[in-house]
């Protein structure tokens, strides 16, 4: 369904990666899921993504769990990188996208949970993005960690700066 829209896919996980976070960016619109949701079903994987414990309520439960939600308490922000870090140690296999803005409007200051959970949980990040201006869905490198947390995230933001989200102007800069 993804090339039937128009849409292409470039990159693939490395095969011998078995857990990992995918940073999806440039994130402003809704319709990232509905695109990012069709580019993984087509590359085969079983993404995951954490969601707010109050919208994991009946009936929602079961369509967010249908499409990889994993219930999460945002609440107690200080063990947030500690809860996301025992879900990670449940599986073999584990694929978790998270959106580094933390919102769908411009964001400069990108949230650093993720950079966290992978140190903590010594998963590698992969670069995933959905690209409207070229109708390209796609993953790039994968990210070493320096423990230098601003010097490296703007070495990631530097990768997302052409890449076109659905509303340009709310993209990386």
């Amino acid at each position: 369904m993804f090339h039937s829209l128009g849409w292409s896919a470039v990159g693939e996980v490395p095969p011998e990666i078995k857990k990992y976070i995918i940073l999806a960016a440039p994130h402003t619109s809704n319709w990232d899921f509905f695109y990012g949701r069709l580019f993984f079903l087509m590359k085969g994987i079983p993404l995951k993504f954490f969601i707010k414990k109050e919208w994991y309520v009946f009936p929602f439960n079961i369509l967010f769990k249908f499409l990889g939600g994993i219930p999460v308490d945002r609440s107690k922000k200080d063990n947030l990188t500690d809860q996301i870090a025992t879900i990670f140690n449940q599986y073999d296999e584990l694929a978790i996208m998270i959106t580094p803005e933390g919102t769908r409007s411009y964001n400069p200051n990108w949230k650093k949970g993720f950079y966290y959970i992978a140190q903590k949980t010594k998963v590698p990040i992969i670069l995933g993005y959905i690209d409207y201006g070229k109708k390209i869905g796609g993953f790039g490198h994968v990210v070493k960690l320096t423990d230098d947390v601003e010097k490296d995230i703007e070495n990631i933001k530097a990768f997302y700066k052409d890449k076109k989200g659905k509303f340009p102007e709310n993209g990386v800069r």
